[in-house]
């Protein structure tokens, strides 16, 4: 059986690699395994399968022994426009006016496997194993937003993340645990259409900008949490993921600011799930992701214009996406009809993270993002086996720009658009 594990938890782990493109908030999946999806990703105070320790390591401690595997169609469809742009005169360059769609018509949806396994080692002390794309963006423009300027068609990014997080959770007593996981991660990136940015002088390693081929880092972190349950119907937890440090794009140091770094952000949060009834449950989580503590994704596009050139892309202040911190609500129900079913649903939202001003850029990364909806169940097969599945819709959001190209580059103002659907389904049995 050992065996059998782990070479499941490998062959999710290379199907994961190439194929996340989850950008749900910000560039963050909006929950961790199939059941908490379907309660709009609540899962702080309610573990419920081998995912949980994704949310919250300290859940693993009430799981029991069991194994989960699951896989999401994601569905993501993005566009922008711009306008009012006036070229570059000195360049005869015209107008970058025009609707652009980001999607790719050959690749608009991705697989997106999951993998969770479970382990009491006594009736205190639990060890699993998580396996599951932390997030994602993808972008693809078949007519390139800066044709104009001289990029290639298609223009666009391909960053995916894959965290693998051993976790150990111990009971202090019966109704309370902590928990930790080693976040062991994984992420790649490739960039295409963006030799403008590298021929009008905006980057400080000029080859190291676009159309490089693919790139990879690796890097680690640690979330810890705490599960309590405070009554016989009132659970409570808090969980903490530090800042993922991690190596850097070396074929992208023109691109990321501090020459091709991409940390991933701490985010942290809290939880309640209420047991209204033996039927019944209400569960909600508040989550921070604090995009602002990485330079490559916070730093303006204005930092391309610092007199001292230390704003020039890979720069050590290099301009960024100019994204800010992220606070998510979400609320989650899930009810018992019977012993063979569950039915769940939720609602996620908060404001996205792109200001107005800083939508040029973002073409290339529209997470905007702000509410999703979201149903789902779970069949008892018999056995110890159960059937889960879920659907998420994430509602359109626009972002029109507000002085958001620079005059530098003819001014005028980018929008940006996204919607998103997603289907997911996984088996779990108890071993």
């Amino acid at each position: 059986m050992k065996t059998k594990i782990r070479h499941l938890a490998l062959l999710v782990a290379g199907c994961l690699a190439p194929v996340m493109a989850s950008a749900t908030n910000g560039y963050f999946a909006h929950g961790y395994g199939i059941k908490a999806k379907g309660m709009a990703g609540v899962g702080i105070a309610l573990p419920q399968d081998g995912l949980a320790a994704a949310t919250n390591p300290a859940g693993i401690a009430f799981l029991g022994n069991r194994v989960d595997l699951g896989v999401e169609i994601f569905a993501p469809l993005r566009s922008s426009t711009i306008s009012g742009n006036n070229g570059i005169p000195p360049y005869m360059i015209p107008s970058l006016d025009g609707s652009y769609s980001g999607t790719n018509e050959d690749r608009n949806s991705f697989l997106v496997p999951e993998f969770g396994y479970n382990r009491m080692l006594n009736p205190n002390l639990a060890l699993g194993l998580a396996v599951y794309g932390n997030g994602g963006m993808n972008t693809s423009y078949a007519r390139s937003p800066f044709m104009m300027l001289g990029g290639s068609s298609p223009a666009g990014v391909d960053l995916s993340q894959l965290f693998i997080a051993p976790t150990v959770a111990y009971k202090l007593n019966p109704n309370h645990s902590l928990g930790v996981s080693l976040n062991l991660a994984y992420q790649r990136f490739s960039a295409k259409g963006l030799e403008p940015f590298a021929a009008f002088g905006f980057s400080s390693a000029a080859d190291k900008v676009s159309n490089v081929g693919s790139d990879s880092s690796a890097g680690w972190g640690v979330r810890v949490g705490w599960t309590g349950q405070v009554s016989d119907a009132l659970t409570m937890g808090a969980t903490y993921q530090s800042k993922t440090q991690m190596g850097k794009f070396d074929k992208y140091a023109g691109l990321f600011a501090e020459q091709g770094s991409f940390d991933i952000p701490a985010n942290y949060g809290i939880g309640a799930a209420f047991k209204a009834s033996p039927r019944l449950t209400l569960a909600a989580d508040v989550q921070r992701i604090e995009y602002g503590g990485i330079a490559s994704i916070a730093n303006p596009v204005a930092n391309l214009f610092r007199p001292d050139g230390s704003g020039m892309l890979g720069g050590s202040n290099g301009a960024g996406f100019g994204w800010r911190d992220m606070t998510v609500f979400k609320l989650g129900v899930a009810w018992k009809q019977n012993d063979q079913v569950t039915f769940r649903a939720g609602y996620s939202t908060g404001r996205q993270p792109i200001p107005a001003g800083e939508t040029f850029f973002n073409i290339l990364a529209p997470g905007v993002i702000e509410q999703h909806l979201t149903v789902g169940m779970t069949w008892q097969a018999g056995g110890g086996k159960e059937i889960s599945a879920y659907y998420m819709h994430a509602f359109s959001k626009n972002v029109n720009g507000s002085n958001s190209i620079p005059m530098q580059m003819g001014g005028g103002e980018a929008n940006l658009r996204m919607h998103q659907n997603a289907l997911g389904f996984a088996l779990g049995w108890r071993i």
